[in-house]
Parts: C-alpha cells; structure tokens; sequence
C-alpha cells in the first residue's frame, strides 16, 4: 500500500535584494530606545562618581561610565544602519572614517650590474 501525503506549495524562494527590510526597520526601531537606556545608564554613573547621584547598582565590567558611553554609540550606530538598509538606502561613511588601504610603492627596478 502507498500513502501519499499532499502538503500545499509554499511561496517559492526569493532572490532578490532586499527581502528582509521589514525585519530591519523593525530592530532599527528596537535599537534607538535601547541606546537612549545605555546612554542614561553612562551619564547616572558619571553623575554617581561625581556626587550628584545616588549609589549605582550595577558592579562589573559594566559598573563603568565609558563602556555604558561605547555601547550607546554602537546600539545607536547599528539602528542607523538598520534603519537606512530598511528604507532602501545605503549608507555612505565619509572619507575620515573610511578604511583605505595604502598604496604601495613599488620598488625601483633593480640595476644590473656587470663585472668586467
């Protein structure tokens, strides 16, 4: 006896560019809230280490203003790309920022020299 088991054709495969912007913008928008929070976590611990602010409660690695200040810039940096990618843009990084490899000098040709 054979059993034939009929399952519905799904959507075919995609390939083209793009697919997931709507995944993008969506952990863009996830992102930016979640700097804001490293961002008030950097400035309570540089306000608790000058005296302003009460005792702050997290001990570690992440007891420390600058990494709190670091993991904003990042969190803030990748929801920009996400954001750009979702919107169908690229993103240009200016010139300052960009990696440019040096270009190498050859060097000069080596002179033949001939023994008499």
């Amino acid at each position: 006896m054979i059993l034939r088991i009929r399952l519905p054709r799904g959507r075919p495969i995609e390939r083209r560019d793009g697919k997931n912007r709507h995944v993008a913008l969506a952990l863009g928008a996830l992102l930016t809230p979640l700097a804001l929070m490293a961002y008030v976590l950097g400035l309570w611990r540089l306000a608790s280490d000058m005296g302003f602010a009460g005792e702050f409660g997290i001990t570690g690695l992440f007891s420390h203003w600058q990494i709190w200040m670091i993991v904003g810039v990042a969190l803030q940096l990748g929801g920009s790309f996400l954001n750009r990618y979702g919107h169908g843009d690229e993103f240009h990084v200016p010139r300052v920022l960009a990696f440019r490899p040096r270009a190498q000098k050859e060097p000069p040709p080596r002179r033949k020299v001939i023994s008499r």
